[in-house]
């Protein structure tokens, strides 16, 4: 019963993965055809540093929206991992590393205890936690625009600004990336924990009937979450070469769209990880498009524009996941 049910929702997803991938190509060409250096060695280092914590915090989304959950914490988390990472870097770069990443998990572990302990909405719990989260980045920066990370911690560095192999084609934070979504795809296809997060978001009343440890599941979903969003603040302070307690605003918004646009369902239930690094990809090159418009001086758009556009674009693949899974719900026999 419960397969049947949801076969509508994964032809729209499998559909929606088939259009977000074919939308990306066709915007590599557009962009090949059009600017010059647009395929260059730089351009597409600078793509993927960039864009990797947003690929990061994407996958931990992608975990948390099929379970049905909803975590907009993630964007304070970040900038949060970025002050502890770089208040860390003196004492070395594994320390950085662990820090960044454990204070997400525990802001993760804080959301998945109120959620499945306390029965509070995720939307609600993950609200408060935003605000908990920047104000302690805030604080732990002493109320100041950045923290500088330790010169002296090449390691460090490395991670946010290093190459594979000497080749600008292999960037670090692109390569930590990939080889997250690698172990991330294999964990929700292959494990029993990714099999019961998409069968607590197909039902969860039938997957308690199941016997499953839904609380569990869904504890762990929200620290994967809280992790990953460490690790972007990680690759952020490394970057930029300091925390950034004020970054972060409305990264929440990207990963949802990310997510979402590659086939996800709010409502939680399928989800593909390589779906939603497709969509963040997508996303991504959109602004990197108008980067090159801005260029040629067809167009000019400020920074605060991309928050404009980022919520345009999360609405409008609502708008359409919402009228084909009505639709296919309609012509199911």
């Amino acid at each position: 019963m419960l397969s049947t049910a949801r076969t509508p929702s994964r032809l729209l997803a499998r559909v929606s993965s088939f259009g977000v991938l074919a939308a990306l190509i066709l915007l590599i060409v557009f962009g090949a055809l059009r600017y010059t250096g647009f395929l260059s060695e730089y351009n597409f280092s600078t793509f993927l540093r960039y864009n990797s914590m947003f690929g990061l915090i994407s996958l931990g989304m992608c975990f948390v929206i099929v379970t049905g959950g909803i975590d907009l914490s993630v964007g304070s988390v970040v900038a949060m991992g970025s002050v502890v990472a770089a208040l860390l870097s003196p004492h070395g770069a594994l320390l950085a590393v662990l820090g960044a990443v454990a204070s997400g998990a525990l802001v993760g572990l804080l959301n998945g205890l109120i959620i499945t302990r306390l029965n509070i909405q995720p939307f609600i719990t993950t609200l408060a936690t935003l605000l908990g989260a920047r104000g302690m980045a805030l604080l732990l920066a002493n109320n100041q625009g950045g923290v500088g990370v330790d010169s002296s911690n090449t390691v460090f560095a490395w991670l946010g600004q290093g190459n594979l192999f000497g080749t600008q084609w292999l960037p670090v934070p692109g390569v930590l990336m990939v080889l997250a979504f690698v172990v991330g795809g294999v964990v929700l296809r292959s494990t029993s924990f990714g099999r019961h997060a998409l069968a607590i978001g197909g039902g969860e009343d039938a997957s308690k009937l199941m016997g499953l440890n839904v609380a569990r599941v869904k504890l762990g979903v929200y620290v994967l979450s809280g992790a990953l969003a460490g690790l972007a603040g990680l690759i952020l302070a490394a970057q930029l070469g300091a925390g950034q307690p004020t970054e972060g605003l409305g990264w929440e918004l990207s990963a949802i769209a990310s997510v979402v646009v590659g086939g996800t369902l709010l409502t939680g239930g399928t989800g593909s990880v390589w779906s939603s690094l497709v969509g963040a990809m997508l996303l991504g090159l959109i602004f990197n498009i108008l980067n090159f418009e801005n260029g040629k001086g067809i167009i000019s758009l400020s920074p605060y524009w991309q928050s404009v556009i980022r919520g345009a674009f999360l609405l409008l693949v609502v708008v359409l996941q919402s009228r084909l899974s009505s639709r296919a719900a309609g012509e199911e026999p």
